[in-house]
């Protein structure tokens, strides 16, 4: 049974013991992603996470961090999304004492050092250009930036070359100092340990986190009066494609019923997108569909990896397969089937103490709220066929609809494909 405690200088922290566990996770959690940053910082919060790994005062070099945590076998690692940042170290329980140390230590202690910034420029533009060659990747960048536009929902969180070159030391103790505080920030220990000492050792490793006023993000802007398309040329064996809508927060009761809808679309080999592009049409490999929601703003998306010639065919599939959620009713054993999946992947996702410290900690950090796996389960369960309708009908509408593609074409035309303008004409439910 997971707890939460927060701590007198405001510091949240959620305890997940799994007595039976091998491992032990240690995960903090930040507000601070891509959505807190101007325009001039584009890329910092990325960025930032990196440095935290170049060097401590106790650990003044990379090498510090990594040769103790490798010295014990530790899985370490952190992340960057749009409205947090996440640090994570899993071991042996009889190395908590260690992971928590270091954690805490590249957490708090960053030097940021200007020499290292400097280096660290050129692996972040490699990122960069390794993302831009790994097209089914980089058409969801260009979904969410074709969907948002330029406000912060819409910037690549990697952020782009000309703005990372130009950032200095200032810039990260300045973002550091208005994101990085008590109040915004979570630790999460799953897994198996001592409860009686833990809490205490916590108390002391994160004791010098500071507290202060939390810079807030920018309020997503939602506006789209048509449908859009955003092409990209590249030379590519496969067109890759994002097709979507918009859709609503993560607050919103929908959600439970938004997830089976994606699950129904392409939540696996039975799904009906896959079963139409890849076993019919013989069009793809991959295919899929998904949703994420976010504080203020969400979406539904499916995409795919075709044969170029097929491209206009997939998208017209998609839509089709749209417009029967709308008007035809889920059937029970298919509605069933999704919960079951749904349900199944759940359970067999947490089996790990470091997948359970996302799964608390990512509901956490977003909404300031949890519900146990048996909650949730309960929720999907208790979704009727009419719930799943109500909200297909609300969102697959021709003025949320939009579409990324990176494909051998250009906007102008090309050899593949004579492209938006033809486009245009048949994205429409």
């Amino acid at each position: 049974m997971y707890q939460k405690t927060v701590l007198s200088n405001g510091l949240r922290v959620i305890t997940i013991p799994m007595p039976d566990s091998l491992t032990t996770t240690i995960f903090v959690l930040v507000e601070a992603g891509s959505k807190y940053e101007t325009k001039e910082i584009n890329g910092l919060s990325h960025f930032l996470e990196h440095m935290c790994f170049k060097g401590t005062e106790k650990r003044p070099k990379s090498i510090d961090i990594s040769s103790e945590l490798d010295g014990i076998g530790a899985v370490y690692n952190a992340f960057t999304s749009m409205e947090y940042t996440g640090y994570f170290a899993k071991a042996r329980p009889n190395h908590f004492d260690i992971i928590l140390d270091v954690v805490s230590d590249i957490y708090l202690n960053q030097i940021f050092d200007s020499e290292e910034i400097d280096k660290e420029k050129g692996v972040i533009i490699e990122e960069i250009n390794m993302y831009e060659d790994l097209p089914m990747r980089r058409v969801q960048e260009l979904f969410t930036n074709l969907l948002y536009g330029d406000q912060p929902a819409g910037w690549d969180i990697a952020g782009p070359k000309e703005t990372i070159k130009k950032l200095v030391r200032d810039d990260f103790i300045k973002y550091r100092d208005g994101h990085y505080l008590s109040q915004s920030s979570l630790v999460v220990v799953a897994g198996k340990f001592k409860e009686d000492e833990m809490m205490k050792k916590i108390e002391v490793a994160f004791g010098g986190v500071k507290s202060g006023k939390k810079i807030p993000k920018i309020k997503t802007i939602e506006y789209q009066i048509k449908p859009e398309i955003l092409l990209k040329h590249k030379e590519t064996d496969q067109t890759h494609l994002v097709l979507g809508v918009r859709a609503f927060d993560i607050f919103d009761n929908r959600r439970y019923a938004l997830q089976i809808l994606t699950n129904i679309l392409g939540g696996g080999m039975s799904s009906r997108l896959f079963q139409k592009i890849r076993e019919e049409m013989a069009a793809a490999y991959y295919v899929s569909a998904g949703a994420d929601l976010f504080t203020d703003h969400g979406y539904l998306a499916a995409w795919a990896g075709i044969d170029h010639s097929k491209t206009e065919l997939v998208i017209l599939a998609i839509l089709e397969e749209f417009q029967k959620i709308i008007s035809q009713p889920i059937k029970n054993d298919e509605l069933q089937r999704a919960k079951n999946h749904l349900i199944g992947g759940l359970i067999i996702g947490l089996e790990t103490s470091d997948q359970l410290a996302g799964f608390y900690g990512g509901q956490e950090i977003l909404t300031k709220k949890t519900i146990s796996p048996e909650d949730l389960i309960n929720k999907i369960e208790a979704v009727k066929a009419e719930d799943i309708m109500a909200v297909a009908q609300d969102i697959f509408q021709n003025q949320k609809l939009n579409l990324a593609i990176i494909g051998p074409f250009s906007a102008e035309g090309g050899p593949v494909l004579d492209e938006k303008e033809k486009l245009e004409k048949i994205l429409k439910i």
